[in-house]
């Protein structure tokens, strides 16, 4: 795949303004203890454990609208900023991105991690696996030794994981099981438990703001109340109205679908979406209503590339309150699957 377009697509810097001020509230969140003790019922123990550095690239995707950016969805480990043909995707210039992309990427791995794992489910049949090599390539040639490897390939011994290559001291987390929780991850989880290895992205932040059903907490009235009221406005402004199927009336829900989309609470980019205004009365009998989150509709944006229309995102990669990167997607369909011909990422340019 190449970029959809080498031209920036540009972005208001008021809209960037938003996004970005939105994605700090966002991230701050996982620090107040008053939001710790909002969720703690809902919240599984690993979530205990407490890394001393911010998650790596946590990923913001918004829709522009003519009210200004909404949310679409937190990714825990955003992909993406690589282009198989095109390398690194290009970033503009502006006070909120200090320094070169590949500094800012380099900046969120700890000094202190010298033996890198890289890890995903069968990783070299990942569709970003040609990413994770090229983060590799970047942390070598900073010095770091870096395996990349399927969670079989690390073998837990009495100081911690071990690959062919020696014991790691911090897995880069591609992996999207973030509980850890399945069997082909319990020693990675023991070692994570156990304080004998790092874990990036992790537990703690996918379960404080990554997971979908924090949309709908952030919807709960009262829940909150604890921010300034700017910070919760400026919430509610970008986030659209959330719900978890259950708590609605289930055919007040079915007449109101067309203005819903339903998406499992715990699966990620795209994945199992629907579009109420395009679901049958049977699908929408099969739903798992304890497990399926209900937003109201917000259409995609639409951009031309080269005469032909395509929707369009933004996405915020963060580290932690810290702006690493910009990027749009151009696709259609009914998600971001970029199987259309010149679809794909493009480069972001913010406009005064």
């Amino acid at each position: 795949m190449t970029l959809a377009t080498e031209t920036p697509v540009p972005v208001s810097e008021q809209n960037f303004q938003t996004m970005l001020n939105f994605a700090k509230t966002i991230d701050g969140l996982q620090y107040r203890q008053a939001y710790l003790d909002a969720l703690t019922l809902h919240l599984p123990s690993i979530v205990d454990v407490q890394p001393k550095r911010p998650p790596i690239l946590m990923g913001y995707d918004f829709h522009l609208t003519d009210d200004g950016p909404k949310l679409i969805e937190i990714n825990n480990n955003a992909g993406g900023l690589w282009e198989k043909d095109d390398g690194w995707i290009p970033q503009c210039e502006h006070e909120a991105l200090q320094g070169s992309l590949k500094t800012r990427l380099l900046n969120m791995f700890d000094a202190a991690w010298k033996h890198i794992a890289i890890m995903d489910e069968d990783i070299t049949n990942q569709y970003m696996y040609s990413e994770m090599q090229a983060y590799a390539k970047l942390l070598e040639a900073d010095g770091r030794k870096v395996s990349l490897v399927s969670p079989e390939a690390l073998k837990l011994q009495d100081d911690g994981l071990h690959t062919a290559s020696g014991r790691v001291d911090v897995i880069y987390n591609r992996h999207t099981d973030f509980y850890l929780e399945s069997g082909v991850l319990s020693h990675i989880r023991q070692a994570y438990l156990d304080g004998k290895v790092d874990l990036n992205p992790y537990s703690r932040s996918y379960a404080l703001i990554g997971d979908k059903n924090r949309m709908v907490d952030w919807w709960r009235e009262g829940l909150l109340d604890f921010l300034p009221t700017a910070q919760v406005k400026l919430i509610h402004q970008v986030v659209p109205e959330t719900h978890v199927l259950a708590e609605l009336e289930t055919e007040q829900a079915w007449v109101m679908r067309k203005q819903w989309v339903f998406k499992p609470a715990a699966r990620h980019g795209g994945k199992g979406v629907l579009l109420g205004k395009a679901m049958s009365r049977k699908r929408f009998n099969t739903l798992d209503i304890q497990d399926t989150v209900v937003q109201q509709l917000v259409p995609a944006s639409t951009i031309e590339i080269n005469q032909k229309s395509f929707k369009f995102d933004i996405r915020l990669y963060m580290f932690g309150d810290q702006l690493v990167a910009l990027a749009g997607r151009a696709w259609n369909g009914q998600i971001t699957n970029f199987r259309e011909e010149g679809s794909g990422w493009t480069p972001i340019s913010i406009k005064s």
